[in-house]
């Protein structure tokens, strides 16, 4: 792997890795933070989350690495002291809800792709992410790597693709005049949840040896995270305000094209994003596991990781059956979003640069 790259690029694919998956892939996200600020309003939020997404992300990239701070637990003994379980809380809670949606969406997007019961693409998601979180760090980073660059590649397809098709209804709808919503805070609060996984993405840079390597990744990860997502959000103004009400609104932009291809590459692209995201959360899990095993002279059992894994998918497809992937959104993401701008985002501009420069 070339230098650049692995220094610079590769934790803002792994970032955005783990964002998509829970954060746009099925574009219901996007509908609940931002349209209320209407089309213009929507990529001017967009635009603030991923300047939010690079200072903060630097910023925690440069404190992992002074503190030698690369898994959860350790990162916000250092951040917060001994308010840290906080975090872990609401970090394993935002892990209960990305789990459920990624789950409901995947066995969504198989039954309407493929025709099959739609158990059959949650089972497939479980199987592949207990199978990337056994294999460990190495192949975890590769896959994300390699997933991302491919998704980047498809949501440039579907660009291109809907302003060909419907390019003067984009147009139409960005004649709007700026909506008096609140798009700046939308922005704040869209990177405030979607910072959580952060801690995540720290064993990314765990190779890192220079303040210039973390901050420049940092900040380009931002880059890397919210390009997809405006492309993403301008391709849904194509039928906007309709689209706003479908539970996935991905589905309602392939059928719209009616392009076959696209459509299942498409389909297997995004499918894949959500094994990406569960794996990355999970791994950060195992992660602060065997950090706590190796405090007392031990390891981990490898075996456990997949177990550990499948315990949380458990607990999330049940809530997800229970109550459902709208209301999952609806509900969970607002209060999560306030919590972790209190107990990451906040401390990381205060408490985190005061260490970083004052760290010997």
């Amino acid at each position: 792997m070339l230098p650049f790259f692995r220094k610079y690029l590769l934790p803002g694919f792994i970032f955005q890795s783990v964002v998509i998956g829970g954060g746009y892939a099925t574009g219901r996200e996007l509908v609940e933070f931002f349209f209320a600020a209407g089309p213009l309003g929507g990529v001017l939020g967009l635009l603030v989350s991923g300047l939010v997404f690079g200072v903060v992300m630097a910023l925690g990239f440069e404190m992992a690495r002074v503190t030698r701070s690369y898994d959860y637990r350790s990162f916000c003994r250092q951040l917060l002291g001994r308010g840290w379980f906080v975090f872990e809380v609401a970090y394993l809670l935002q892990l209960l809800l990305v789990l459920s949606v990624i789950s409901s969406a995947a066995g969504r997007l198989t039954a309407a792709s493929f025709g099959v019961p739609a158990i059959a693409g949650t089972l497939g998601l479980i199987g592949l992410i207990g199978l990337l979180t056994f294999a460990g760090s190495a192949l975890i980073k590769r896959v994300l790597a390699g997933w991302s660059v491919l998704l980047y590649g498809v949501y440039l397809l579907l660009f291109i693709f809907t302003v060909q098709h419907f390019g003067g209804d984009i147009v139409e709808a960005y004649k709007q005049p700026l909506k008096n919503a609140d798009w700046l805070g939308s922005g704040i609060l869209y990177s405030g949840y979607n910072l959580a996984v952060l801690p995540a993405v720290l064993f990314a840079v765990s190779t890192h040896t220079t303040r210039r390597e973390t901050l420049g990744a940092g900040l380009i990860a931002g880059a890397i995270a919210v390009i997809p997502a405006v492309l993403f959000f301008v391709t849904m103004m194509a039928h906007y305000p309709d689209i706003g009400a479908a539970p996935v609104p991905a589905s309602v932009l392939m059928a719209e094209l009616g392009i076959g291809w696209l459509a299942l590459i498409f389909q297997v692209v995004v499918f894949g994003t959500f094994v990406e995201t569960g794996t990355a959360m999970l791994h950060a899990v195992n992660q602060r596991l065997d950090t706590a095993f190796h405090e007392r002279n031990r390891r981990l059992p490898r075996f456990a990781r997949p177990l550990v894994s499948l315990g949380f998918l458990g607990l999330a497809i049940y809530a997800a059956q229970t109550i459902g992937i709208v209301d999952l959104i609806a509900r969970g993401y607002g209060v999560l979003t306030l919590v972790f701008i209190a107990v990451l985002i906040l401390p990381l501009v205060t408490v985190g640069i005061w260490k970083i420069l004052h760290h010997r």
